[in-house]
């Protein structure tokens, strides 16, 4: 009698294991992974940072780079205006693009 409900109780834990081991593979892969890898490339984006690169911080300031120190960068954003910031401050190198308004 009690081989029997302890036969039927352990059939169905092997199925609940596997069922969260699952979510938590679809949590790594969908979750963790992409923001590690974004995480990575912005680390490697302000170790790869020089002089002259325009760019623009955080809080939406647009400047060009004169001046790099090991964990803050001086940028100007007007002539004989510059302005200090840390480097995790930075968000996106716009150097290659133009000011030019867009055509309708």
């Amino acid at each position: 009698m009690y081989n029997t409900i302890f036969l039927q109780a352990g059939g169905g834990g092997g199925m609940q294991i596997f069922m969260l081991l699952a979510i938590v593979a679809i949590f790594y892969f969908f979750m963790i992974r992409p923001q590690q890898r974004r995480n990575k490339a912005q680390r490697t984006f302000r170790e790869n940072l020089q002089k002259g690169q325009k760019i623009v911080t955080i809080g939406g300031i647009h400047g060009k780079i004169v001046e790099l120190q090991e964990s803050t960068v001086t940028i100007e954003v007007a002539e004989n205006v510059r302005l200090r910031f840390e480097r995790t401050a930075i968000a996106l190198d716009v150097t290659g693009q133009t000011n030019e308004p867009l055509k309708q």
